[in-house]
């Protein structure tokens, strides 16, 4: 086939998926990101919270895509404790939740019980979103502190402490 009947051929294929491709439907995400200042900034001020409670913690700060972006240890924090803060602020992340509402909602029992059966989850309390402008940026992590409900205390405070800097919701 010659080149001229090629693209004969070509043309009724164009003129028909034509109105079909003007149709498609777009999906615009917003570029933000978590910027590695403002997670060190929460990283910190949660740190600081948890020390001035006297809790001994890990801290840790994830992208949206839950890649490290700050982790702080307390020296005196058990080794489990880097996983277990990395794991909530991924476990935040990927399931869009806080973990003490994903603890609740994966008790034995219940039909989501399997998602802790996943490698890497966390569910318990202490991993929390950062969210800007109705876009999910990141989470932070704590683990440490005697319970869940402490470590949700201490993550609270890093978010605090970057409200202003990311506009948070």
């Amino acid at each position: 086939m010659n080149l001229r009947a090629r693209m004969l051929a070509i043309v009724p294929v164009l003129a028909f998926a034509a109105p079909v491709i003007a149709q498609a439907p777009k999906l615009t995400l917003p570029l933000v990101t978590l910027q590695t200042g403002a997670a060190l900034t929460a990283a910190q001020a949660a740190f600081a919270r948890c020390q001035k409670d006297g809790f001994t913690v890990t801290v840790a700060v994830v992208d949206r895509a839950g890649n490290a972006l700050a982790l702080l240890r307390d020296p005196l924090a058990g080794a489990h404790t880097v996983p277990t803060a990395m794991g909530k602020a991924w476990t935040a992340v990927s399931f869009r939740t806080d973990t003490t509402e994903l603890a609740a909602a994966t008790q034995a029992g219940r039909v989501q019980s399997g998602i802790r059966e996943l490698p890497q989850v966390v569910a318990v309390g202490g991993g929390l979103m950062v969210r800007a402008r109705g876009v999910l940026m990141g989470a932070i992590g704590v683990s440490g502190a005697p319970n869940g409900h402490e470590d949700d205390v201490c993550a609270k405070a890093g978010l605090d402490a970057i409200v202003d800097a990311i506009e948070l919701e």
